[in-house]
């Protein structure tokens, strides 16, 4: 088990460096708001699939966070009401990416998402009950 523990850790802590990355571009580079979005994306992606491991549910690999949270749902559904939010932030991960795709975003968005972010990351961790420490940039 504590192999699986470090395994699940470096997913949290992967998920980390993007949500790290989200913060430090928005306080030191407001206007690239599709970059911050896509990291909270992609840290929210790594947050969960981490959790699926710890619940030995197998996954596929995919930016999909509607399936992923699917997966969770079926042995645990206390995340059932993230549904809507996690559906908005899966676009970020490509539409945000590319000029062709015109995805429109606000501060509030950006804000949102970080704060989605770290709520889900507590919440998961707290449900492991596994402690990972991260750089304080993540709450600034």
């Amino acid at each position: 088990m504590k192999n699986q523990i470090e395994y699940i850790k470096t997913w949290i802590i992967k998920g980390d460096h993007d949500l790290g990355t989200a913060k430090v571009t928005y306080i030191h580079i407001p206007e690239y708001l599709d970059t911050v979005t896509f990291h909270c994306q992609q840290a929210i992606e790594k947050y969960l699939k981490a959790y699926l491991i710890f619940l030995s549910v197998e996954f596929k690999y995919t930016h999909d966070l509607v399936y992923l949270l699917n997966r969770i749902n079926q042995k645990d559904n206390d995340f059932e009401t993230y549904y809507k939010s996690l559906s908005e932030i899966q676009g970020y991960a490509v539409e945000v990416r590319y000029p062709d795709e015109t995805v429109y975003l606000s501060n509030e968005k950006v804000e949102k998402a970080i704060d989605l972010a770290k709520q889900l990351r507590n919440q998961i961790l707290s449900k492991m009950d596994i402690s990972v420490d991260y750089n304080e940039i993540i709450d600034k």
